[in-house]
């Protein structure tokens, strides 16, 4: 399973942030969502079943 890029990662931060109402100072916030939706979007992806793998 591959770790999800910085670019990923900045990018769905961002999103996030402005479906938030673009907010201050919650930057870590927003990062560590990010980061988390992304590892999960990989678990549950249909390419990584066990007929496919």
């Amino acid at each position: 399973m591959s770790e999800p890029t910085e670019k990923e990662i900045n990018n769905r931060a961002y999103q996030i942030w402005e479906r938030s109402g673009r907010p201050e100072g919650k930057e870590d916030e927003f990062w560590r969502l990010a980061e988390q939706e992304l590892r999960n979007e990989d678990k549950s992806s249909p390419v990584r079943t066990p007929d496919t793998l």
